[in-house]
């Protein structure tokens, strides 16, 4: 009887995405975990809204949303790309700790930062401030992606490390410490050790069986980058066999220009979409996939035995792909073609290559970060 009048704990997760969909992607899976765990989630989000996230079950609260000004991540515009002001932001704040005093939470769970997403801290330092003037203070949580970008800027690190040891409770990291531990990315870990949880990697729950196929799909994650690999990978579909079918998908941010003129030249054989919610599905039935080397379609990738191409995101000095995609080659699991120069001959030959190769071996990785997210939390917080 006593169980069954326990307060259910609730948690309120903050997440931002800037330029593709990963963020987002990620936290949604998280938080559908906590739902089924028996959590009360409250997501707020702060980017472009994108089909099917955060998903059933949560309470969602809408910050006016931000988006990256540009490929380097250095500044902030609004959904019109006009640069966002002291006053707009001054209103985001505001309205993200209404909606924490609102909340009153037992938990916290801010995604990237402190590791990454420095252009919110006009936000997030003043969300921390107040979580440390709460009575009874909620457990805060670090959600962060088990590959870091690498900061360069002298002092950074200890800032973030400092920021862990004196206001967070935990860091959540989502990988397999067998593919990549975060000391290779975040030098000072060895400072906030006890407060690492390594969770295995957030994927999606296993797909159902495609209700289409085709043989090859290329695919740009959100769309705001990536037209370079879907331009190659249209024009390689016109130099392979008309018989293989092509599915591009050029995410919901590809500016329309762009689409449209993705379609006028594409082939008879080549199918293009802006999103399909069936993706992690289409890929099972796929014997070849195209993408940049994002967390999120790695991680469906890996649980098919679809053969990868990838072409690693470098804009802006990005490296977390890089790296990604480089220790997939090492396991066998994909092949690498650069960003820079590519073409619709280089895709052809890579393509070439992947459908004569033996479809990939079954992948020796922790799948089921989300699930184990929930079990971390509810341990930390019981």
């Amino acid at each position: 009887m006593a169980d069954s009048l326990m307060k259910m704990q609730r948690v309120f997760f903050y997440v931002q995405h800037l330029l593709g969909i990963g963020h987002i992607a990620r936290a949604s899976r998280i938080a559908s975990a906590l739902v089924r765990d028996g959590f009360e989630v409250i997501v707020v989000t702060g980017g472009l809204p994108v089909p099917g996230f955060p998903g059933e079950g949560v309470t969602t609260v809408a910050l006016p949303p931000v988006v990256a000004s540009n490929a380097g991540f250095s500044g902030l515009a609004d959904e019109k790309g006009v640069v966002a002001d002291e006053a707009f932001l001054a209103r985001r704040r505001d309205m993200l700790l209404s909606a924490y005093h609102q909340a009153k939470p037992d938990i916290v769970v801010v995604e990237a930062f402190p590791f990454g997403r420095r252009q919110m801290r006009f936000e997030l330092l003043p969300l921390v401030e107040a979580i440390e003037q709460s009575h009874p203070r909620p457990k805060l949580l670090s959600s962060v992606r088990d590959i870091l970008q690498e900061n360069r800027k002298p002092g950074r690190n200890e800032e973030t490390a400092a920021l862990v040891r004196d206001h967070f409770d935990a860091v959540l990291v989502h990988g397999d410490p067998g593919f990549v531990r975060l000391e290779e990315t975040f030098p000072l870990t060895a400072d906030i050790a006890s407060k690492i949880h390594y969770t295995g990697m957030v994927t999606a729950p296993p797909a159902a069986e495609p209700v289409e196929i085709f043989d090859v799909i290329a695919s740009a994650g959100g769309g705001a980058v990536g037209i370079d690999l879907l331009r190659a990978a249209n024009g390689a579909a016109a130099r392979l066999p008309e018989m293989l079918r092509w599915l591009l998908i050029s995410g919901p941010n590809l500016p329309e220009g762009d689409l449209a003129a993705l379609v006028a030249a594409a082939s008879d054989n080549v199918t293009l979409t802006r999103f399909r919610k069936d993706f992690p599905s289409l890929l099972r039935g796929a014997r070849v996939s195209i993408s940049q080397a994002g967390y999120n379609t790695v991680g469906d990738l890996l649980q098919t035995d679809c053969r990868a191409i990838l072409s690693p995101f470098v804009a802006g000095g990005e490296t977390e792909q890089t790296l990604r995609a480089e220790r997939l080659k090492v396991l066998g699991l994909a092949d690498i073609l650069p960003e820079a120069g590519l073409t619709p001959g280089i895709v052809a030959e890579a393509v070439e290559a992947a459908l004569s190769a033996p479809r990939s071996a079954a992948v020796p990785l922790d799948l089921a970060g989300a699930e184990k997210t929930a079990a971390i939390i509810r341990l930390l917080t019981g």
